[in-house]
């Protein structure tokens, strides 16, 4: 299985803003939040039995306030969106290289996003790969859910031999992961896929339908609430997985009040 993992450059205000508005993160927090939880996802994609494509946002996909001066080229910016990707993978994975090609030898592949939606940029890269590079199957997992671990990545693996689209629910009614060994119509899938829609679209390909364990993502409140729960537990049980994001959230200060929602010491 080939995993796509869909990454944005980390810029203020463009990651995880949802969370800046609801919550009293600050826009660096967020940043350094979805870094490290792109690291974890990345790890954890790593050490799978898949192949890894980082599908990176270039600055064609970028809302106009996030992308570069008047002064840069459009090769500039999209080279730096670029850079900004493949160094975040270089400092998740060290044996991965920060280079300038595209088709360099090391374990993730680079590849940037086409369309002009997120459900639309995610549809191009699985038709391309099942349909143009025959790929067996194809699984797109948020980089914001770093709580799974390979055996969740290989369990989807081996359930798209017997399905053709497996799903993982995730906060919100939203999925985490999306798995296909035949293309399905990506039109009217919304930013982030809810899990209604991928399966109404699934069936209507006439896809035999599979699950994964749902997992949650930090890209909401209630989200990042259940995964820092998680963590606080799987470290009181000798059992931490996720260190990246278990740091950052050390460092930041962040709890799950009485009344379940976030709070910062």
């Amino acid at each position: 299985m080939i995993v796509v993992v869909p990454v944005d450059p980390p810029r203020p205000g463009l990651v995880l803003s949802s969370l800046v508005e609801s919550t009293p993160l600050t826009d660096s927090d967020a940043v350094a939040l979805y870094e490290a939880a792109v690291t974890d996802t990345l790890r954890a994609t790593e050490q799978s039995g898949g192949e890894v494509l980082l599908n990176y946002r270039d600055e064609d996909t970028l809302p106009a306030e996030f992308i570069g001066d008047n002064t840069e080229t459009d090769a500039d910016t999209d080279a730096k969106a670029e850079a900004e990707i493949r160094t975040l993978a270089a400092d998740a994975l060290e044996s991965v290289a920060a280079a300038d090609s595209a088709d360099d030898d090391g374990p993730v592949r680079f590849e940037r996003q086409v369309g002009s939606t997120h459900a639309a940029r995610i549809g191009n890269t699985v038709t391309h790969l099942l349909e143009r590079e025959g790929a067996d199957a194809v699984g797109v997992l948020e980089p914001t859910v770093p709580l799974v671990a390979r055996t969740e990545i290989d369990g989807a693996a081996m359930s798209l031999r017997r399905h053709d689209t497996v799903i993982g629910p995730s906060s919100n009614g939203r999925a985490y992961f999306a798995g296909f060994s035949e293309p399905i119509d990506f039109t009217d899938a919304d930013e982030t896929p809810a899990v209604s829609t991928l399966a109404t679209q699934a069936a209507a390909a006439d896809h035999r339908i599979g699950f994964a364990p749902m997992l949650p993502t930090i890209g909401t409140e209630a989200g990042l609430c259940a995964t820092l729960a998680m963590l606080e537990a799987r470290e009181q049980a000798g059992r931490l997985r996720a260190t990246a994001t278990a740091a950052v959230v050390s460092e930041l200060g962040l709890s799950v009040g009485d009344d379940e929602q976030l709070e910062r010491s």
